[in-house]
């Protein structure tokens, strides 16, 4: 009797109000940051270090491709950036309370909330969905980073061929993703990797500037309604990072913060996509280029933006992986619960090692991998960065607890993922349809 009584206290200290969670705008109950005794929570770090994590994983080549976007749309592009920053950011929120949904534990991934929302096929198509993101864009991100070098080192003594310079990136790869365990010891790449980005888009902008008076005969739209749909889903795709939150939170020392981290996380990506678009697409118009240094003339400026990009997305793979590892090991059972330590090294070495494997190899080998991620792209990130969490969190936690202008937001946010999913969708066929014509 003793022993029940202790355990119902403890299930009463540790449980929540619901209410009050879906009152909070931007931030997470206080009574959720004790809830670890549910979940193997990760190595602790400070909301500076998660605030990196989630500017250096969402902003980066997303950035360096919105002119282009905004040449495809019109300057109504600009209204889809701040719009795609509203919801994204509150997308970011309503996934983290999801994790605290029932009031007792705390959830540890997107797959879980997804089965705890629809059940195993929910789970399971979220853990699809993700898979293809995680993998499929650290794949591009190495392909990136192989091109930049071999096009830069061209007749120079370090000229080395493509495939060389992607295991090259590879292994540099590898080095933290393998040896580190948790978001928070591969967390410290993520200052790098903003800095990174801030110095590209101020090179971007300076030499754009002193680029004006050569520029001529470029055009300006308004809106371009028949690229606008593509447009939508490229200005969108540049929000992702929802498939790394679960982890990027799990790894702070004070979650009941993590609405202000997700929310200045966003807001310092869009200000630095504003401070690209409007000058990239005001100095080129309808001759920009993506990514947009490949407007910029020959010189070290066009130089260091590719070398520094390269920098970037080899920072930013490692946090990306690693979340989809730490999904993995746990789906896998590999962990200190299950084995003991030396084993639990072991097992992680090798399944890390597999995956970097496999992501290089695809990187080297697969044709028009580009536009078949770019399809895949579209179809998984618009799916878990607009529609699944909000229908994750109306199922969760309801529907009549929340006030009209949520209901409102939840719907639009939904609106703008599936425009963006069906006609990135169409855009991304009709490229590899081409890719497949000029065989």
């Amino acid at each position: 009797m003793q022993l029940r009584h202790l355990k119902h206290e403890k299930d009463s200290s540790s449980s929540i109000d619901r209410e009050s969670v879906h009152d909070l705008p931007l931030a997470i109950s206080e009574h959720e940051v004790s809830f670890s005794h549910g979940v193997e929570r990760e190595a602790q770090g400070s909301s500076y270090l998660a605030y990196f994590n989630v500017v250096c994983v969402v902003a980066g080549t997303g950035a360096l491709g919105l002119p282009y976007a905004l040449r495809q749309g019109g300057w109504i592009g600009i209204l889809i950036i701040a719009l795609s920053w509203l919801f994204s950011t509150y997308s970011g929120v309503i996934l983290i309370r999801c994790l605290y949904y029932n009031g007792h534990t705390r959830l540890s991934s997107y797959q879980e909330v997804a089965e705890a929302a629809f059940g195993k096929i929910g789970g399971w198509i979220a853990f699809f969905f993700t898979a293809i993101t995680l993998i499929g864009v650290p794949v591009l991100y190495l392909l990136l980073a192989g091109q930049n070098l071999h096009t830069v080192l061209i007749g120079t003594s370090a000229e080395l061929t493509f495939p060389i310079w992607v295991i090259i990136c590879a292994a540099a790869v590898a080095v933290p993703f393998v040896f580190f365990k948790s978001m928070k010891e591969v967390g410290f790449l993520s200052a790098f990797g903003m800095l990174a980005t801030v110095i590209v888009v101020l090179i971007v902008v300076v030499t754009a500037a002193r680029d004006r008076p050569n520029v001529v005969n470029v055009h300006h739209d308004p809106v371009i309604w028949d690229q606008f749909p593509i447009a939508l889903s490229s200005i969108a795709f540049s929000f992702g990072g929802n498939p790394v939150y679960a982890h990027v939170e799990a790894g702070m020392r004070q979650p009941k913060q993590w609405g202000r981290v997700v929310a200045a996380g966003l807001t310092t990506c869009v200000g630095l996509y504003f401070l690209t678009a409007i000058p990239g697409y005001f100095v080129y118009g309808d001759q920009a280029l993506s990514p947009i240094y490949n407007n910029l003339p020959q010189g070290p400026e066009k130089t260091a933006s590719a070398i520094i990009i390269t920098a970037h997305v080899l920072l930013a793979c490692p946090i990306l992986i690693t979340s989809f590892a730490l999904d993995l090991e746990k789906l896998c059972g590999i962990s200190s619960f299950h084995h003991s330590r030396v084993v639990e090294s072991l097992l992680r070495f090798a399944l890390r090692s597999c995956m970097i494997v496999v992501i290089t190899v695809i990187a080297i080998y697969v044709p028009f991998f580009g536009d078949f991620m770019s399809l895949l792209g579209a179809f998984s990130n618009c799916a878990l960065i607009l529609i699944f969490p909000v229908m994750f969190y109306f199922k969760l936690t309801g529907l009549r607890n929340k006030s009209w202008y949520e209901l409102i937001l939840g719907f639009f946010t939904v609106l703008l993922g599936i425009v963006g999913l069906i006609f990135g969708t169409i855009s991304a066929v009709k490229a590899l349809k081409d890719d497949f014509s000029q065989q």
